[in-house]
């Protein structure tokens, strides 16, 4: 095989490889004697079959397989003489014209992995920000839990009901004189201020007692589900069968066993540790943005297009994603187009820190070892159905990058730890605010369009690397699963009646879901 390099420019190499026609030939004819003794053909014993027929028969499909495992060797020896040290899947043409009897050519483009001096990690200086986990943060937490275990109790007759009352009701909605279809139930419970039912309907509740009986008059909404009531006049004949009153939550021993707990020492426990694992992760999160500014401000070099433009991608698809689930779409993508470059320069920063910690991590004998990666290996065929589970973890084992892309999380987050055994750490307590503000704060020009903070959502896209995610998400999924009370079943004669009224009753305003707070960007790249 003759190699001819065409193209050597900064990290780009090309070559043209010729691989001689009589070489393929003799591989054709090596193939042809191997599988002779299996070709069967009337008038021939098993075995006996003379090699120009089995290559007149099987001499297409042979010399399909023997091109392409000669490409494929050719390039391994390229790589191997070159000692070539690809950055992305080579690129690999077959030179129109090619035909059987005629020497192969082939173009190979690729980007190389830049030359990097082992880093230096000695000198490195972290501030550990720790949050002490009161006991005042643990009650707080428990009371959250009690607030949501709410119980209802009996009021006097003579009660009148008010906002966070609860009313035990029986309605008949009407358009005019007719009672419409699925308007109507019994024994519906209502928390007056909920937002439960449609506007209108719980503040001319407030005031009744148990036993009256009262019409009021609503407006379904333009964009109800029911069409035929949409935007329709309706009124509601209702009875309060009940008024009752929110009862008082004791935490206690009683409280934690009806979490299925032992008892309140253990549910303190419980929350203790998970408000300790989530100030943990975000302390975790601080010190690798420490770590990684360091290192960028001491590494410049060279790195692949490739790479970048790979990086690119994601982090523009998820920001095109983001940017069309705003209120204003077209004003969002003009946003972000406007930063088109910051957001490349962000890409750039990751593609080399992550060159960077590899190359720390192999000079340090930093290694995923088999049972992590056969761990890994399992965690990640659990996304998919149990039919297709060992279907993925065969692709895994077979294909290299497919491993590699599993395996980098878990790796970086290795050479990250080996990074904090080395460096000088300190720690100093502060407050989770305080703790959350130092990682707000913590961002280089690198990480943010020049002059101008991103807003949230396009910080936590610029911030979170797709591949190198894994640390980063420490305090949002590494919490243990709190145990929640068991749902308690609604009586079955209560169950059926609202499911009768389900399709038109005017609760189908549902209360807007308190969605949770957006959360910050883990950590930098």
């Amino acid at each position: 095989m003759q190699i001819k390099e065409t193209t050597s420019e900064g990290l780009k190499r090309a070559y043209q490889l010729t691989i001689p026609a009589k070489d393929i030939e003799a591989k054709i004819d090596a193939e042809v004697k191997k599988v002779a003794p299996q070709v069967r053909m009337p008038g021939f014993r098993p075995g006996k079959v003379p090699a120009n027929l089995v290559r007149k028969m099987h001499g297409e499909q042979l010399h399909v397989q023997v091109v392409n495992d000669t490409i494929s060797e050719s390039i391994q020896t390229l790589m191997r003489d070159k000692q070539l040290r690809p950055a992305m899947q080579p690129r690999i043409d077959m030179v129109e014209g090619y035909e059987q009897g005629k020497d192969a050519e082939l173009t190979v483009e690729l980007e190389v992995l830049p030359e990097i001096a082992t880093p230096d990690v000695s000198g490195l200086k972290i501030e550990k920000l720790v949050v002490p986990v009161s006991e005042d943060k643990v009650d707080e937490a428990i009371a959250n839990i009690a607030q949501g275990q709410k119980s209802y109790k009996d009021a006097p007759k003579t009660k009148k009901a008010a906002d966070g009352d609860q009313l035990i009701i029986d309605f008949v909605g009407k358009l005019g004189d007719e009672a419409f279809e699925g308007g109507s139930a019994e024994e519906i419970p209502l928390v007056l201020g909920s937002g439960q039912f449609i506007p209108g309907f719980e503040e001319q509740l407030t005031g009744v007692k148990t036993g009256d009986e009262k019409t009021i008059t609503v407006t379904f909404p333009e964009d109800y589900q029911a069409a035929h009531l949409a935007g329709k006049e309706a009124t509601f004949d209702i009875t309060v069968r009940q008024v009752k009153v929110e009862g008082e939550s004791k935490i206690d021993d009683d409280f934690a066993k009806n979490l299925g707990l032992e008892g309140l020492d253990q549910l303190k426990g419980l929350i203790r540790g998970q408000l300790e694992q989530e100030t943990a992760g975000l302390t975790r999160t601080q010190m690798k943005r420490s770590l990684l500014d360091q290192l960028a401000a001491g590494h410049d070099f060279e790195v692949p297009a490739g790479m970048v433009d790979a990086e690119f991608d994601q982090i523009w698809a998820q920001l095109q994603q983001e940017a069309a689930r705003e209120e204003d779409p077209a004003a969002a993508l003009k946003e972000i187009e406007d930063e088109k470059d910051d957001y490349r320069a962000i890409a750039v920063r990751r593609v080399r820190l992550g060159l960077l910690l590899s190359e720390i991590g192999q000079a340090n004998g930093v290694e995923v070892t088999q049972q992590e990666m056969g761990m890994l290996i399992q965690q990640a065929a659990q996304q998919y159905r149990e039919e297709d589970r060992q279907r993925f973890v065969d692709y895994v084992r077979s294909e290299p990058l497919a491993a590699a892309q599993l395996r980098a999380p878990l790796y970086e987050d290795k050479v990250v730890d080996f990074l904090f055994d080395k460096a000088e750490v300190t720690e100093r307590e502060v407050t989770a605010e305080e703790l959350q503000a130092a990682i707000e704060a913590d961002e280089t020009t690198e990480d943010k369009p020049a002059a101008k903070k991103a807003p949230a959502k396009k910080a936590a896209a610029k911030k979170a690397p797709a591949k190198k995610e894994a640390a980063e998400k420490e305090a949002a999924e590494d919490k243990p699963a709190a145990k929640k009370a068991p749902a308690k079943k609604a009586p079955a004669k209560k169950a059926a009646a609202k499911d009768e009224a389900e399709e038109a009753k005017p609760a189908a305003k549902k209360p807007a879901a308190k969605k949770a707070p957006a959360k910050k960007a883990a950590a930098k790249k």
